[in-house]
């Protein structure tokens, strides 16, 4: 069965997407299989994926309105190991349909029954807001990765969402856990840089990740190319950073069965 991992933050630019599609390659370069699920409408873990909207009809749309089956919109990518299951803008304007439906909050949950014993891991990205695709993803994930950014505004949100990761844990997914914090865009030329890493690790611990995530041009400039960091540039410190994410990742996990 696979593992289930969410990576949710309801404030963007954190570097959410960017992780998933890393963390994703990464671990489908350390030979596991991976479906990678966007469900953001802006569609960014397709585009960094190679996947232009226009050029394929696969989504996730279709999915979760009852119109296809998740095993047809899965897509194979340029990573060996790696699947996508790709977004559509109409993602948009489905938050009313999953609230109004019966068991709208398991949706995805219930849709993806037929594949996950064809995957290792199945990683979904979700939007930077608390609505109803996130909800989605975390009644279907048993675990959530925290991508925190390195600045003060950055931690402010961070409380509000362990508090309805709770919230969600109590009434609808018992089995949801914080898999880890994953401080990115770190710069060590920046004082503050500093004081929220401490400021993090001594309210969190060991919650989180002991690899951070430099800011890195390389990263930065992949999802331009439509292929993640490491095919990019395989030798640079986000990628190398985000294959050691990677190893933490599976070691947390195991260590947790």
């Amino acid at each position: 069965m696979a593992q289930i991992i969410a990576f949710a933050n309801q404030k963007g630019g954190v570097g959410k997407t960017t992780t998933a599609i890393n963390l994703a390659t990464s671990l489908a370069a350390i030979k596991k299989r991976v479906l990678l699920i966007d469900l953001d409408s802006q569609c960014n873990a397709s585009t960094g994926l190679g996947f232009v909207r226009a050029s394929h009809p696969q989504s996730i749309y279709g999915v979760l309105a009852g119109q296809s089956r998740a095993e047809d919109n899965i897509l194979s990518t340029k990573v060996t190991g790696l699947h996508l299951l790709p977004s559509s803008p109409m993602l948009a304007g489905i938050e009313n349909y999953l609230m109004d439906s019966d068991g709208g909050a398991y949706l995805l949950r219930n849709a993806l029954g037929a594949v996950y014993e064809h995957y290792d891991y199945i990683l979904l990205d979700c939007p930077p807001a608390l609505g109803a695709l996130t909800l989605n993803a975390l009644t279907t994930a048993t675990y959530v990765i925290i991508p925190l950014q390195c600045e003060f505004f950055a931690l402010q949100g961070i409380s509000d969402l362990l508090t309805n990761i709770r919230s969600i844990r109590e009434k609808w997914n018992p089995e949801l856990e914080v898999l880890g914090i994953l401080l990115t865009m770190y710069d060590k030329r920046y004082g503050q840089t500093y004081q929220a890493e401490k400021d993090v690790r001594e309210t969190f611990g060991d919650t989180v990740f002991k690899t951070v995530i430099p800011r890195n041009v390389r990263v930065s400039e992949a999802p331009s190319h439509g292929i993640p960091a490491l095919l990019y540039d395989f030798k640079s410190p986000g990628a190398q950073a985000y294959l050691r994410v990677a190893t933490e990742v599976v070691q947390r996990l195991e260590k947790g069965e």
